[in-house]
Formats: structure tokens, C-alpha cells, sequence
């Protein structure tokens, strides 16, 4: 194999072994290894060179407080569903009416995973804890906010998104894995403050961190992908 081979195997194996953890374990992640993911993914593209990334990590008792605040207003909504008026992302990240084929993909990725949990369409309880598993960052020791100014255009959150797969890939490098969610969202008004950010910024997304727990059978899930062939068309 030639070393242009090698490379390409390298890369490609950390891209195509990328995959959303829903079950972490409790091994510390380092600060400086935390650090050196996000220094790495910094070399992600923008337009201009904008650089429109901001990055809240937390860890510990930071961690802690903020997961049991958003799990009691996702419990207080389950009692209450009026209250969820009250919480609202600020940017639509799904559609406002699904159509096919994307309303298919995304009934095949949620039946398939509460399949596998053994949750049926009934069980009410199950699905809402299961989602409150999100808010807990799946047991994973560090949980990344992203946050952007809110004076800049969309075309930021493409740039926004090279960036977050720099650091998912990168993480893949270092054997950690990671769960990007964009389950947070709603709760912008109890995240904004606990985090520090200020008032001209808007949460983009958050992220799990971590490494994997293999012995969870939720970490078994893996998603199909369309082959380039259904997707690409090219004109000559």
C-alpha cells in the first residue's frame, strides 16, 4: 500500500467510523485533549475567514446543574404540554412540513432505535426518558455548547457545520466518540445563562463527548447512508 493509500484509509476510517453515541462511560476525558480537538477543528473553513464558532465545555458539578434544570423543565412539559410554548429554538433546524423522502429517513432512524430499545409506539414513559437521555448528554463527562453571534447571516452555520465535523472526525483520531444534538435547542432561555453567553449570541447546537460504552446495545445503531451514485449527477 502506498503512503497516499495509507492516508486515505486513515481519514476515511475515522469519517466512515463517525457514528451518533447514545451511551457513554464515565472515563474522564482531559482538558488538554478536549482543547487539542478544538484547536484542530478551528482549521475548518468560513467565509472571509469569519471564524463564527463559540465553544462552551462543560464538565463536573457545571455539567451536572445544567442537565438536572433541563431535565426538570422537560419533565414539567410532559406534566404540562401548554408550558412547552415557553421554549423555542431559535432557528428552525427540521422542517415545518416534512415530505417525502426525508419524512421516511426520519420514521426509519426513530422506530429503528426505539426498536432496538425495545420501546413500542405506546409506551409513553419509555420515549420520554429515553429523549431525557439527551439532556443527561447520554452519561458522557463533557458537554460542548456552540453558540453563534446573532448578527451573522446563514451562511455562517455552513462554516458552523465543517467545524462540528472537524471535531467529531478529530475526536475519532483520539478513540473518543461523540453525539452531536440538537435536542438542547428549545431550552435556549435555561442553557444562554447557565453558560455565560451573552445576549447577542444563539445557541447553535450541543454536543456529547466521551468515550463509548460498547457493552450498551443502544451503541449498535447505525444509520444506512444513500451510495454517491443516488445522490450525484454530473454534467458534461
Amino acid at each position: 500500500m502506498t503512503q497516499t493509500n495509507m492516508n486515505a484509509a486513515i481519514v476515511d476510517a475515522a469519517i466512515t467510523s463517525r457514528m451518533s453515541v447514545r451511551a457513554f462511560t464515565q472515563q474522564n476525558v482531559p482538558r488538554q485533549t478536549v482543547m487539542d480537538l478544538l484547536d484542530v477543528a478551528s482549521r475548518a473553513p468560513s467565509g472571509t475567514n469569519t471564524q463564527p464558532w463559540k465553544v462552551y465545555v462543560l464538565e463536573g458539578s457545571g455539567r451536572d446543574r445544567l442537565c438536572e434544570k433541563v431535565c426538570a423543565a422537560h419533565n414539567a412539559i410532559r406534566a404540562n404540554p401548554e408550558l412547552f410554548q415557553e421554549y423555542k429554538e431559535e432557528y428552525d433546524y427540521y422542517p415545518q412540513e416534512w415530505v417525502s423522502p426525508y419524512i421516511e429517513r426520519r420514521r426509519e432512524n426513530g422506530w429503528g432505535l426505539y426498536g432496538l430499545l425495545g420501546i413500542g409506539k405506546a409506551d409513553k414513559d419509555k420515549m420520554h426518558l429515553q429523549q431525557q437521555r439527551n439532556y443527561r448528554f447520554f452519561d458522557a463527562p463533557i458537554g460542548l455548547m456552540f453558540t453563534i453571534d446573532r448578527v451573522m447571516g446563514r451562511g455562517s452555520l455552513v462554516d458552523y457545520g465543517t467545524f462540528l465535523q472537524n471535531i467529531m472526525v478529530s475526536a475519532r483520531g483520539r478513540g473518543l466518540h461523540t453525539c452531536p444534538q440538537a435536542a438542547w435547542n428549545p431550552f435556549t432561555k435555561i442553557i444562554l445563562p447557565h453558560i455565560g453567553a451573552g445576549p447577542n449570541e444563539m445557541l447553535v447546537c450541543a454536543m456529547a463527548l466521551g468515550y463509548s460504552d460498547e457493552g450498551e446495545v443502544v451503541n449498535t445503531f447505525h444509520t444506512p447512508r444513500l451510495p454517491a451514485t443516488e445522490f450525484t449527477r454530473w454534467v458534461e
